[in-house]
């Protein structure tokens, strides 16, 4: 069977052969509520989630809800996500947002995008991480990793991730956005990496439009 030709067509076909490539649409933060995964989601920027994994228990124990993080001192705060790198600004957020809970909404995670992005250190991927990932709610995080496929698959050519965001969601059902987001992340680390990608191994292969651009020979 032919490749879809339109970006649409193409976008639907890759959904379907991740949805079979990765069952399971994971969330490789580790956390237990919405609470968590927020903190967690602003710790991750420009950091691996391997790094936040470590060291979120250790925030988490210390300060498990909004009121407790509210409460913190800064520079506790800051030691505990130093090794997330940015540490000053990520500890100023996390207890910016928390005191922003308790203000704002009684303590609980918000679920509307609108308000999650009033909260300190939150903006639209954070936003519709939460959304996706810890209410099942529509919503489409555009990370690197998605921005890089799908560039690369031919879905987009814009770099703006609300953009991006934008066109992806017109080409998907919202009940689908967040596992196609996850799914492509997933890919983006495992298989299609940016210094190495598997093309040979790679299941999306004859849906990807740069598989046909010619190899470089490497030289005698």
């Amino acid at each position: 069977m032919a490749a879809p030709r339109s970006p649409k067509g193409r976008a639907k076909a890759l959904a379907a052969r991740l949805a079979d490539a990765y069952p399971e649409a994971l969330c490789e933060l580790d956390h237990r509520n919405a609470f968590e995964l927020l903190a967690a989601t602003i710790l991750s920027a420009q950091c691996t989630d391997a790094r936040v994994n470590i060291v979120t228990p250790v925030l988490f124990a210390r300060y498990p809800d909004a009121p407790s993080l509210a409460a913190a001192v800064p520079l506790e705060v800051e030691e505990i996500v130093r090794s997330t790198g940015f540490y000053q600004s990520k500890a100023r957020n996390l207890i910016g947002m928390a005191q922003a809970l308790l203000q704002q909404f009684g303590g609980e995670v918000p679920t509307e995008l609108a308000d999650l992005v009033t909260l300190p250190g939150v903006g639209r991927k954070t936003g519709n991480v939460v959304r996706s990932v810890a209410f099942g709610l529509p919503g489409l995080p555009v990370d690197t990793h998605v921005l890089r496929l799908t560039r690369k698959w031919a879905l987009t050519e814009d770099a703006d991730p609300v953009k991006v965001e934008a066109t992806l969601c017109s080409y998907l059902p919202p009940a689908e956005w967040g596992a196609f987001s996850l799914r492509t992340i997933l890919h983006g680390r495992r298989v299609c990496s940016a210094k190495a990608p598997q093309c040979g191994a790679c299941t999306m292969e004859d849906l990807c439009p740069a598989s046909s651009l010619p190899r470089r020979r490497r030289p005698a």
